[in-house]
C-alpha cells in the first residue's frame, strides 16, 4: 500500500557525511549527560516503599498526588491497582525514616483527605533489590542487541549488522540522554520501552536493507550511492504509513495516558522520531562507509556442469 510514489531518486547519501556529524554531536552530547548527571533512577532501581490503598468509592488519583506532593514526595508514582478503588504508590528511601514510618504518615494524610481510606500493603524493597533490577535491565539491553547483531549478519553481511547496531545504540544513548539532562524519571516501564524502540528501529534497518538488496539485484549499473538513494526514496510511503501511525498512537499516550505512562510515552516518542532518522541516515550512511557491494548481498551463482556443453562452469 502506498500513498504515493516520488519517481525521482532523492539524493540523501549526499548529506549523510554532515548528517553523520550531527549524530555524532548529539550522541556525545547524551554521553556527557549521563555520566555528568546521570540517570533519576526510580524506586524499583533505588528501592523503598510500596503503598496500596484502598477506597470505598473510585479514587481521584490527582487528589492522592497532591497529598503525597505536600508531604515532600515530588513526582512520585500513583496508579490505579487493579480496580479504580486501588490505589499503589511507590515512595522514595527517606534517611532517618523506616519504611513503617512513611508508610503511617502517607496513610495518615490520606486519611485526612477522605476517612474511608484503608492501608491494603506495605511492601519495603531493599536497595539490594533494585541493584539486582539494574543488572538485569542491563542484561535484557545487551541480549538483545547481540540477538539483533547475530540476525542481521546472518540475514545480510557483517557490515548491515554493525551499521544496524551503532544505529540502534545511537537511538538508546539519545533516549537516556534526554532523561539524564531533563531528570526524568528512569523506571522499568522506560526500560521497557527502550526495549521496544531498539526492536522497532531495527525492523525500519532491515526493511532498508531489503530494498538495498532488492534494487542491487535489478540495478546492476548503479554504484551503491545510487543504489542506496533509490531504496530509501523507495521506502517513504511505507515509513510515512508505517511511523506515522504508531506515533499518533504513542502521542495519544503521552497526551491522554495520565501521569502513570508520561515517560513511558515520552520514551516511546523520542525513541520513535529518533528510530526514523538512524534507520534512513546514520544506518545506510555507516554502511556506504563500511564499503558495502553488490556481492555482499547478491552472491553469484554456477551452472550444474555438463560435460556436452563447452560453456559448463561458467557463473552466471
Amino acid at each position: 500500500m502506498e500513498f504515493f510514489r516520488i519517481k525521482q531518486d532523492i539524493p540523501f547519501m549526499r548529506h549523510a557525511l554532515l548528517l553523520n556529524a550531527i549524530s555524532f554531536v548529539t550522541f556525545l552530547a547524551a554521553v556527557f549527560f549521563l555520566v555528568t548527571r546521570g540517570l533519576n533512577l526510580s524506586v524499583e532501581f533505588t528501592g523503598g516503599t510500596v503503598i496500596e490503598v484502598a477506597y470505598e468509592q473510585p479514587a481521584d488519583l490527582s487528589a492522592v498526588r497532591k497529598v503525597v506532593a505536600d508531604l515532600g514526595y515530588a513526582d512520585v508514582p500513583v496508579q490505579n491497582f487493579g480496580t479504580s478503588r486501588d490505589v499503589m504508590m511507590r515512595l522514595p528511601l527517606v534517611q532517618g525514616q523506616s519504611s513503617g514510618q512513611q508508610s503511617e504518615l502517607v496513610l495518615a494524610a490520606l486519611k485526612a483527605q477522605d476517612a474511608t481510606v484503608q492501608l491494603k500493603r506495605t511492601e519495603f524493597v531493599g536497595p539490594q533489590v533494585g541493584k539486582e533490577l539494574a543488572e538485569d535491565g542491563i542484561k535484557a539491553l545487551a541480549f538483545v542487541i547481540l540477538g539483533i547483531m547475530v540476525y542481521l549478519a546472518f540475514r545480510f553481511e557483517w557490515k548491515y549488522a554493525v551499521s544496524a547496531i551503532v544505529a540502534n545504540l545511537h537511538d538508546v544513548v539519545i533516549i537516556l540522554g534526554f532523561f539524564a539532562f531533563f531528570q526524568w524519571e528512569f523506571s522499568l516501564a522506560v526500560l521497557a520501552a527502550v526495549l521496544a524502540v531498539l526492536g522497532y528501529s531495527v525492523n525500519e534497518s532491515v526493511v532498508i536493507f531489503d530494498r538495498i538488496r532488492e534494487t542491487f539485484k535489478r540495478q546492476r549499473k548503479m554504484d551503491t550511492r545510487a543504489v542506496i538513494d533509490r531504496a530509501i526514496t523507495s521506502t517513504m510511503s511505507r515509513t510515512i504509513i508505517t511511523h506515522g501511525s504508531t506515533e499518533i498512537m504513542v502521542l495519544s499516550m503521552l497526551l491522554f495516558g495520565g501521569p502513570t505512562l508520561h515517560y513511558f510515552a515520552l520514551a516511546l516518542t523520542i525513541g520513535i522520531m529518533f528510530g526514523i532518522y538512524s534507520s534512513v541516515f546514520v544506518a545506510t550512511g555507516m554502511a556506504m562507509w563500511l564499503g558495502i557491494r553488490r556481492e555482499d548481498l547478491v552472491k553469484p551463482t554456477k551452472k550444474v556442469e555438463d560435460p556436452d556443453d563447452p560453456n559448463a562452469g561458467a557463473a552466471v
